[in-house]
């Protein structure tokens, strides 16, 4: 059985002080033998978070590929390892969109994650124009090929991948429960032809865009969802501890 894995993105959101309040409130409450409850915040949140949680598990949301160098405004692997970090979101829509982020940088990523043994937390997801054309099983494919090569079929038991199709991020639109199903089993679809079958059943699949306390529940009652990478309804400490409870 897959340990399913919730992980709300705070993205660039949230200080000390308001990271501190948050821990304080929902991590009591973050202790399930169903699932695992977490959250990605900012790199400055990050020593706080980690302070604060006993049951919440804690991620970045990004990571340089090197180890150091003339990077301005990185982050590296050590730096993340030195702060106990065990989980890092890569390739989030948004990275890729506005800051340049493709599949073999997100590889390189990925890579050194495992090498250190941090969980990566992968995005992938296709654009509403994809979707509409008819594209998703080809994005699909092309960013779990470009994000995961090379990448031995044992390691994959270490990976979470986040679907999360690009029109349902920050929109208020989320994808059906039938579409997001459809897509993350074409994920595992797509992992099993490059991999195999063991690897395929092993790799955790969160769906993300939109989710919140009312749609959680019957998005993780589908066989190949495992968990959800969840945005705005993460900010709040009453609506996440609504999803904890949901999914206990």
């Amino acid at each position: 059985m897959r340990e399913a894995i919730i992980v709300g993105n705070w993205k660039m959101n949230k200080n000390n002080a308001e990271t501190r309040a948050f821990f304080e409130e929902v991590d009591p409450a973050a202790v399930s033998d169903k699932a695992l409850y977490g959250i990605g915040a900012p790199f400055t949140d990050l020593k706080t978070a980690l302070d604060n949680a006993k049951n919440l598990i804690v991620a970045a949301e990004n990571v340089h590929f090197e180890d150091s160098g003339a990077f301005t405004g990185e982050v590296s692997v050590p730096m993340l390892e030195e702060l106990g970090i065990k989980y890092c979101i890569i390739g989030h829509s948004e990275r890729r969109q506005m800051f340049g982020d493709t599949d073999e940088t997100v590889n390189k990523k990925a890579k050194k994650l495992l090498a250190a043994g941090i969980t990566p937390i992968l995005c992938i997801g296709e654009t509403e124009e994809e979707y509409d054309a008819g594209k998703t099983k080809d994005v699909i494919a092309s960013q779990l090929n470009g994000s995961l090569a090379d990448i031995p079929a044992e390691e994959y038991k270490n990976i979470v991948i986040a679907y999360e199709p690009i029109w349902a991020i920050g929109t208020g639109k989320s994808a059906s429960v039938e579409i997001a199903e459809d897509c993350c089993k074409l994920v595992r679809d797509v992992v099993r032809d490059m991999v195999g079958e063991e690897a395929a059943e092993a790799v955790r699949i969160q769906y993300g865009g939109s989710v919140k306390p009312g749609n959680i529940v019957e998005y993780m009652a589908q066989p190949d969802i495992d968990g959800a990478l969840i945005g705005g309804a993460s900010l709040k400490p009453d609506s996440f501890l609504e999803i904890i409870e949901k999914t206990k």
